[in-house]
C-alpha cells in the first residue's frame, strides 16, 4: 500500500492560509478583480465588516495582499491589491486542489 503521507493526498500540502473560506474568496476575487474597495469586497464575498477586517490582516501580514488607504473627497477608502506572493500562493494551491480532484475521476 503506497504511503499516503506524501503526494497529493497529504493535507500539509494545502497552504492552511488558504483554506480558510473567506481568505480563499478574497485572495480569488482580488486576482480576478485588481484593486478592490474594501466595502466592495465585503458585500461581493458576503463577510461582516469585522470578519474580513480580520482576514484581510492575516493575509496582508503574511504579505499575500497589499492594503492602500487614501482619501476620496473627505472620505477615508481602504483597497487591497494582490501581490505577486498572494498570486503565486494562489495558483499552487489551486494546483494541489487541481491534482487531488483528478485522482477522483474514473
Amino acid at each position: 500500500m503506497p504511503d499516503e503521507t506524501e503526494g497529493k493526498f497529504n493535507y500539509r500540502q494545502f497552504d492552511s492560509l488558504l483554506n480558510a473560506p473567506i481568505r480563499l474568496a478574497v485572495v480569488s476575487l482580488l486576482a480576478g478583480s485588481g484593486e478592490c474597495e474594501f466595502t466592495w469586497i465585503r458585500d461581493t464575498i458576503g463577510a461582516t465588516d469585522g470578519n474580513l477586517s480580520r482576514h484581510l490582516a492575516k493575509l496582508e501580514e503574511e504579505g499575500l495582499i497589499e492594503v492602500h488607504k487614501r482619501f476620496e473627497g473627505k472620505k477615508p477608502v481602504t483597497y487591497q491589491r494582490l501581490t505577486e506572493t498572494g498570486q503565486q500562493a494562489l495558483l499552487s494551491y489551486l494546483s494541489k486542489l487541481e491534482g487531488l480532484i483528478s485522482s477522483l475521476e474514473p
